[in-house]
């Protein structure tokens, strides 16, 4: 085999995963290749994921705030007109960017980037299929799994990327709907509904839960739905999609309550299917190592090994959240593994956010599940509404969160909803993975006028110090 097809590491899959685990192994010296079957880098998350959809939120809560909040601080311009051609082209622009900055960053870091299918074909071999059918074989002492995931299909509805689209078709609609369905509660449902609500389509939304945002602090949830629902939104929980039909008029869905009962049929212009995602592994070669995936189609792993020798699984294959920063630290600590380093992520500390404004942003555990644990706790909150910036900046809603040990004050979870919160979470994150309390945040000075301070009241809050009205 020629000396330009053996490689220490061979990651199949460009994302945050696959490109973070390459940059790190070209750091670390090893002769690395990365396979990439789109044709550009940077995967799910900076193509058709996280960074087209923050920039259509951030354009689309522009506009919104143009045509609705400008009159109110004194502000007096014409009512903004919707270009969705240079919205969409603005967006695609800077996905260009970031993805040809991710391509650089391989050069730099002399990572050989393979433009094809990745396929493992046996025990160290991985083979890539070009887009023109030309294969050739890496050899590779370890191989790293990178695939990512894609949106979960839902059973009895179709999507064409038109009338029915995912996460993906959501994001290069050509005109914006009247009506929209949202199937899923979930955070690429109410941040991509959020887009088209602010650009002018009714959005309603349907769950089968009796809730929105599973996996949120409970009464985190009921704020954040009641702000979307102030905000126009309308929400059908506890409903089942049980069929879609397109047609000239719209699509007509039938639902069911998910308890059981009558049958309603609901009709909009578009329907988004945003059920949450599931592993892509299919075409991977798995079976050619002995390697079977659980029941919902993770791949098994021991600190990131599968039970092949030599191959190594990051991301959103394999359990915890399905986020681009927890691929990104999967990515890190696996290649440090493979290079004899110590590596090792606490997935209890990874944090979440929605990007709707409010933001919604969270880290540990939830109140309720504190509370199944039996670990006797206290809480402190505080209203953005109490916040000297929010409330300069008329931007009120929400509040910050703090779960702590009742003994300890280790702190446990904290739960914000409010304007800019992802921001905020991340000294959260620091102070929690130095096993902090929340005295010690507590007693941390802050900046004035500034929304942080309400993350320091809160944490003030539970020991009942806060300075609020």
């Amino acid at each position: 085999m020629a000396e330009d097809s053996i490689f220490d590491v061979v990651i199949i899959g460009g994302g945050p995963g696959g490109y973070n685990a390459a940059v790190r192994a070209g750091q670390l010296g090893l002769k690395t290749a990365i396979v990439e079957s789109r044709g550009v880098l940077g995967g799910t998350c900076l193509n058709v994921g996280c960074m087209p959809s923050k920039a259509l939120l951030h354009a689309s809560e522009l506009f919104e705030t143009a045509g609705h909040e400008f009159a109110n601080i004194g502000i007096e311009v014409p009512a903004p007109k919707l270009n969705l051609v240079q919205m969409m082209k603005a967006k695609q622009d800077s996905v260009t960017a970031l993805t040809k900055g991710v391509e650089f960053l391989m050069k730099k870091n002399k990572v050989t980037y393979f433009v094809g299918r990745g396929t493992i074909a046996g025990a160290g071999k991985v083979t890539v299929t070009g887009n023109d059918g030309a294969v050739q074989t890496l050899s590779a002492k370890n191989i790293v799994i990178a695939t990512g995931s894609e949106p979960t299909p839902l059973p009895g509805v179709d999507v064409d990327q038109k009338q029915i689209v995912d996460s993906t078709g959501a994001l290069s609609l050509s005109a914006v709907p009247k009506s929209m369905v949202v199937v899923g509660a979930g955070i690429i449902g109410l941040e991509l509904g959020s887009v088209w609500r602010r650009l002018g389509a009714q959005v309603t939304v349907v769950e089968f839960l009796d809730r929105i945002t599973p996996g949120m602090d409970t009464e985190t949830a009921t704020a954040f739905q009641k702000t979307l629902t102030k905000q126009g939104f309308a929400f059908k929980l506890g409903t089942k999609v049980t069929a879609a039909k397109p047609g000239a008029k719209g699509v007509e869905l039938t639902l069911e309550p998910a308890a059981g009962g009558a049958q309603e049929k609901l009709t909009a212009d578009v329907v988004l299917v945003a059920i949450g995602r599931r592993p892509y592994t299919k075409g991977l070669g798995l079976e050619s190592v002995g390697i079977a995936t659980d029941p919902r189609g993770f791949i098994p792993t021991s600190h990131f090994k599968t039970q092949a020798p030599g191959v190594w699984a990051i991301g959103d294959v394999i359990l915890g959240p399905m986020l681009a920063h927890k691929a990104e630290e999967d990515a890190v600590a696996c290649i440090e593994l493979i290079a004899g380093k110590a590596g090792h992520v606490d997935y209890n500390l990874v944090p979440s956010v929605v990007y709707t404004f409010p933001e919604v942003a969270w880290v540990g555990q939830t109140e309720e599940q504190v509370k199944a644990s039996g670990v006797a706790y206290k809480t402190g909150k505080f209203p953005f509404m109490a916040n000297s910036r929010a409330k300069i900046n008329h931007e009120t809603d929400g509040f910050v969160k703090f779960i702590a040990d009742a003994k300890t004050d280790k702190v446990l979870g904290v739960h914000m909803i409010g304007p800019q919160v992802g921001e905020m979470v991340g000294e959260v994150c620091v102070l929690m993975a130095f096993g902090g309390a929340s005295e010690d945040l507590a007693r941390t000075c802050h900046p004035h006028p500034t929304r942080s301070e309400a993350v320091r009241q809160a944490a003030m809050g539970v020991e009942n110090w806060t300075m609020q009205a």
